[in-house]
C-alpha cells in the first residue's frame, strides 16, 4: 500500500492540539451514486442495510454487513457512500445488484479524497476561518453534510456529533493541511 495524501502530516496535525484534534482518515471506501429513482434507491438502501438520505444536506449511517456506513445526500440524484477501507468493490457489486436495470451508475471514487476527522474545541472556530458555510449548532446540526469551499478547495463537510469529517481530494491534502495549521495557530495558546 503507498502512503496516504496526508502521511508526511500526522506529527503537525497531531500538534495542533489542545485547540483541534485533526486526523487523517485514509483508504475509506467511496462510492458515488447517481440514481433518482425512489423505488431504486429504497432497494439500495434496504441491500446496504443503511437507509439513503431523503433531504438534502444531510447523511445517514448504520451498521451492518459492511460495518459502518455512511450515505451522503450531495445532490438531487446524487449520493457518495462511506465505509472502511478495501470495501468498494463488495459494496459496488451489492449496489449494483439493487439497482437492477434502472437508469443509475455506480462508481468506485475511493481514490478521489482522503478523509480528515476534526475535533475539539476550536474545531467550529479554525473552520470558520475558512468556510462561509454557517457553522452554528442552529444552522448545523448534526447530520448536515454539504460540498462548499474550504479556503479555496473544495471539500465535501459533514457535521458529527463530536466535530466534523472533512473529505478533501487527495491532490489538495496537503494545501488543506498546511491551511489548517495556519488556521489553528492563533488557538494553540487559548483553552
Amino acid at each position: 500500500m503507498t502512503d496516504s495524501p496526508l502521511a508526511a502530516w500526522t506529527d503537525r496535525l497531531a500538534a495542533l492540539t489542545p485547540a483541534l484534534d485533526a486526523a487523517e482518515v485514509p483508504f475509506r471506501s467511496q462510492l458515488t451514486v447517481r440514481v433518482s429513482d425512489p423505488d431504486a434507491i429504497a432497494a439500495m438502501g434496504d441491500a446496504l442495510g443503511v437507509r439513503f438520505p431523503s433531504v438534502p444536506c444531510t447523511f445517514t449511517s448504520g451498521t451492518g454487513e459492511f460495518g459502518a456506513v455512511e450515505v451522503l445526500w450531495l445532490g438531487p440524484d446524487e449520493f457518495l457512500v462511506t465505509a472502511s477501507p478495501d470495501l468498494q468493490i463488495a459494496i459496488e457489486e451489492v449496489l449494483r445488484g439493487a439497482l437492477e436495470n434502472v437508469r443509475g451508475s455506480v462508481v468506485d471514487t475511493s481514490a478521489q479524497r482522503t478523509t480528515v476527522v476534526l475535533q475539539g474545541p476550536r474545531a467550529r472556530d479554525v473552520l470558520a476561518h475558512g468556510c462561509s458555510v454557517d457553522l452554528h449548532p442552529a444552522s448545523a446540526p448534526r447530520g448536515t453534510c454539504v460540498q462548499t469551499l474550504l479556503a479555496r478547495t473544495g471539500i465535501v463537510l459533514q457535521v458529527n456529533d463530536d466535530g466534523f469529517t472533512i473529505l478533501v481530494r487527495s491532490s489538495f491534502a496537503e494545501y488543506f493541511a498546511a491551511w489548517l495549521a495556519d488556521a489553528a495557530t492563533e488557538y494553540l495558546a487559548v483553552p
